[in-house]
């Protein structure tokens, strides 16, 4: 149907004597029939598309009208320099290889901003909103987004490189001996960048949540980027940890795969005390602080017979780890006060020292 559509086309422009007279007149009709049809396929098409779409609740169909609105007038027009390219009689040396492979570069290149431009203005809530409201993980979208833009910027380049049939066998030779040394200078930045990309596929943690690293610090992760990943400990002091170190230490999250964190407070009671009364009154601050959860609930446990003290342990869950270090204070303080209320004695350790004396011998 198109090869029907161009040679009818051709026939009709040829049927009209001032054009063939004239090659170079012919060939810009040929563009200005395209042009008009793009203009047409815009006031009718393109308006009734939004029309509809505008009565759906989907939002992904108004994403692709407005993502294919211009890039597609533009290589319906740039198709027409092609179309009036290939009429006879042939264009005259050099044009016949810059016009064609220029136009189709072009189009090439309309595309490619088309695509990194809707990809560098999306963000994670516009493209939940695309996808139906659907949960999208950040970290996921901002690896999935960085890494398109780069293969999509490769493979234009590439093709456009084919268009202009330039031989890249040379190319790809000097590529490799250059890859070679990159990737030799550049280790580490190889290692942190697979290790990113180890960590996003992994999703071991992600931002909000809180995680001892090996060595020891602990902290919120507020940042996962493709290089590091940037961690704020409690004394509001930034970490920032290659990726490549990342991927192969030890990581405890603390906010996975719940997001709520373990409290064991450990103390101790006076031998003597009626210990079900101690068990109440512990489960009774437990319930009295709203971070605590319900699900699960609030335990404790007899743990050691000591030398001076019955060792019991509190065991609950605050709602943020966050908390961690404030809801222990605020726990104590309370466990403190309402053990004295009650007359429950909390031991400390004591040793008892006796002095003998012994009576000096006369000679």
């Amino acid at each position: 149907m198109e090869f029907s559509f161009f040679q009818e086309l051709e026939t009709l422009l040829k049927g009209v004597p001032l054009l063939q007279q004239y090659d170079l007149l012919e060939r810009l009709a040929i563009v200005l029939v395209y042009a008009i049809l793009a203009k047409i396929i815009d006031l009718v098409l393109i308006r009734s598309l939004r029309r509809v779409a505008a009565r759906t609740k989907m939002h992904f169909d108004d994403f692709l009208i407005s993502f294919f609105h211009r890039p597609l007038l533009i290589t319906i027009v740039l198709f027409g320099v092609l179309h009036a390219c290939g009429v006879k009689p042939d264009l005259p040396g050099m044009m016949a290889l810059i016009i064609p492979s220029g136009s189709k570069s072009l189009i090439l290149i309309v595309w490619w901003a088309a695509i990194s431009s809707s990809l560098g203005k999306t963000d994670i809530k516009e493209a939940s909103r695309i996808f139906g409201g659907r949960t999208i993980d950040p970290d996921i979208f901002l690896l999935f987004k960085n890494v398109s833009r780069i293969l999509l910027l490769f493979f234009t380049i590439l093709w456009i490189l084919l268009i202009w049939k330039v031989n890249l066998a040379p190319l790809f030779a000097s590529a490799g001996i250059v890859g070679i040394a990159v990737a030799l200078a550049a280790k580490d930045t190889l290692a942190n960048f697979f290790g990113g990309i180890s960590v996003f596929m992994d999703r071991a943690y992600k931002v909000g949540e809180y995680i001892i690293l090996e060595s020891g610090e602990r902290g919120e992760v507020v940042e996962v980027g493709i290089r590091s990943t940037k961690i704020l400990t409690r004394d509001d002091v930034m970490i920032t940890v290659p990726n490549g170190i990342m991927a192969n230490s030890k990581i405890i999250n603390e906010s996975a795969p719940q997001p709520r964190f373990r409290i064991r407070l450990d103390i101790g009671v006076a031998y003597g005390t009626d210990l079900d009364m101690v068990e109440d009154l512990l489960l009774l601050v437990a319930d009295g602080n709203n971070q605590v959860v319900k699900q699960p609930p609030p335990r404790v446990r007899l743990r050691t017979f000591g030398d001076s003290a019955l060792n019991f342990q509190l065991l609950l869950w605050v709602r943020d780890p966050r908390e961690k270090g404030r809801q222990t204070h605020l726990l104590l303080k309370e466990v403190y006060r309402v053990f004295n209320e009650n007359g429950v004695s909390i031991p400390f350790p004591q040793r008892d020292v006796y002095i003998r004396e012994q009576g000096l011998k006369r000679g």
